[in-house]
């Protein structure tokens, strides 16, 4: 299990629900609730910017229930989800849609820890899956193939110039060139040596070799230029981890 804390977003219409979902995570202190949503819509957009871990998902809420939130278009990939219903016969379904459990409310706490326990085997697994892909022993990799055309190149990392997120692909920008690689952002910045790319925005990494320049702009703004003048948003949401790795005052 990582030593971070799993991020979870809680997402049904019902105050108290949303309570019992708090007290029920009470005792598990390696599970920190970073939002709370009452419908899919504001669930979509927690998703985007929150980047949660796992997500407390109900299934009957207005506007649309817990499935057409998995069906939803979005740059990033799905936390791990585990449904709570009042409803047993979505058990079935909810499988189907891949989630990690089931619970039923009224939340009983025994079945709750349990749910709990198979969330950490999944979320362990899918580190040491990253961990033997990436970044093995702390090394990160050192190039990234991408397929053009009938060819594959090969990019040295630190050729990369910046990354832009696109749906379940991203977009390398390196010596002048965009090259489209089937592979979500969150995923390739797991590989990639932090000390050397950050993230400035939900959809944007850059090579922390190429900035040039920080601007702060009206209304609380800021961008970063690159070496060969392309400005990029940075969002409020990583400017103090910019502020941080680039030891800005």
């Amino acid at each position: 299990m990582s030593a971070a804390r799993l991020r979870a977003l809680l997402v049904d219409d019902e105050i108290l629900a949303r309570v019992a979902l708090r007290q029920a995570l009470a005792t598990h202190a390696d599970v920190e609730v970073v939002g709370e949503c009452g419908n899919v819509q504001e669930a979509v957009q927690a998703i985007a910017t929150l980047l949660p871990d796992l997500m407390f998902l109900d299934i009957q809420m207005p506007g649309g229930d817990g499935f057409s939130l998995l069906r939803a278009p979005s740059s990033e990939p799905l936390p791990l989800i585990v449904f709570t219903t009042a409803f047993a016969e979505h058990a079935l379904q909810a499988f189907d849609a891949n989630a990690i459990d089931y619970v039923l409310k009224p939340i009983d706490q025994a079945r709750f820890d349990q749910a709990m326990d198979r969330v950490r085997k999944h979320w362990h697994g899918l580190h040491q899956h990253r961990g033997a892909s990436a970044a093995h022993d702390g090394h990160y990799v050192k190039r990234i193939s991408v397929q053009v055309g009938e060819r594959t190149l090969v990019i040295p990392v630190g050729d990369i110039d910046w990354i832009r997120a696109d749906d379940n692909y991203v977009r390398i920008h390196a010596n002048g060139s965009t090259y489209l690689h089937r592979e979500t952002l969150r995923h390739l910045c797991a590989s990639l040596d932090p000390g050397h790319f950050l993230r400035i925005h939900r959809s944007i990494v850059v090579n922390m070799n190429r900035i040039r320049e920080v601007h702060t702009l009206f209304q609380g703004h800021a961008e970063i230029v690159l070496h060969d003048g392309t400005r990029l948003d940075l969002s409020r949401r990583f400017r103090n981890a910019a502020r941080s790795a680039l030891r800005l005052r």
